[in-house]
Formats: structure tokens, C-alpha cells, sequence
């Protein structure tokens, strides 16, 4: 099957946005300190580590994995994920910074990389999952918003971690 314009331009676009949205995380990332990116506003929240562990993860182990079957051989069954408890297990919290950055990097780039090989995609390809139907297209734009969600719950995360500790200041007045 031939790329049709809009086809090409759909994954030139997702492929630019999955690019810019690992410059932002990166760029949010910026002059955090190894002790820094250990802190987590509560027990139930990440830490700066932890988030990007679980997007080592979500690209590495769910949306690229899922992308490739979808397209390749929709009939054959999805891995098993739990991605709230890999960031446990994988001990997320106790690597650095600086090697956490350097993975997921490496990991976004080898998407970038695998989505422009793909030949002949065909983004209307899907099957059934629990959810309901799921097109290949549908994936790939999820995977988009996936990235935006923790572009957002690292800025949420950078100004959280910035007012600790800053008593008696507040930053009332921002709003």
C-alpha cells in the first residue's frame, strides 16, 4: 500500500511531535539537581525519576511494542504491562538523573528511528482490545498524548518542587 499524502503527512506529524515533546521533557529537565529529582510531593506521587522511568517504559515496553504488532500481525496477543508497578520494581527512584535522561533519549530516538522505517503503514489496521477497537493511527496519536500528559506532570512536578522548602515565601502572587 502506498502512502497517500495525508498518510505521509499524519506520521511526519506525530513523528514532530514525539520529537518536540522529548525536547520539552528535556528541557524541563534542565539544572534539576540528582537530589531534586528524587523528591515527590507524597507517597503516591513520582518523583522526576520515577516519571521518566515510566516513559522509558511506555516507549521501550507499550506503545512501540503495541505499534509494531498492531501493523505487523494484529491477531497476536498484546504483552502483559503494569506500568505503576514496573517504576516500583525497576527501582526508578534509585538510578540518577542524568542516567535516566540518557535512556529515555536513547529510547525516543530509537522510535523516531523505527516509525520512519516503517514502510507502508497502514494506520487503519486495528483490532479489538478491552477498551473497544483501536486503529494503529489511534495508538500512535495516543502515544502523542501520553507524552503531553507528563510534559504536563513534569512542569506540575517542576513547580511543586520548586516551592518546597520556601517558607515563609509563596508564590500567591503568580496567580
Amino acid at each position: 500500500m502506498t502512502d497517500s499524502f495525508e498518510e505521509v503527512d499524519f506520521r511526519n506529524e506525530t513523528i514532530k511531535r514525539l520529537s518536540a515533546s522529548l525536547g520539552a521533557i528535556l528541557s524541563l529537565s534542565e539544572e534539576v539537581t540528582e537530589r531534586q529529582s528524587a523528591w515527590s510531593s507524597s507517597e503516591s506521587s513520582w518523583s522526576l525519576r520515577e516519571i521518566l522511568g515510566h516513559l522509558i517504559d511506555a516507549d521501550r515496553e507499550i506503545f512501540r511494542i503495541r505499534l509494531d504488532l498492531l501493523l505487523r500481525d494484529p491477531a497476536e496477543e498484546w504483552p502483559s504491562m503494569d506500568p505503576e508497578k514496573w517504576v516500583g520494581e525497576r527501582k526508578y527512584s534509585e538510578r540518577t538523573l542524568g542516567e535516566l535522561l540518557r535512556i529515555f533519549q536513547d529510547e525516543r530516538q530509537r522510535s523516531l528511528a523505527w516509525l520512519v522505517s516503517i514502510e507502508d503503514p497502514d494506520w487503519h489496521q486495528g483490532k479489538d482490545i478491552s477498551g473497544g477497537p483501536i486503529r494503529a493511527g489511534d495508538l500512535l496519536l495516543a502515544w502523542c498524548s501520553h507524552d503531553l500528559a507528563h510534559v504536563e506532570q513534569i512542569r506540575r512536578w517542576r513547580t511543586q518542587s520548586a516551592l518546597e522548602n520556601r517558607a515563609p515565601f509563596d508564590d500567591d502572587f503568580a496567580y
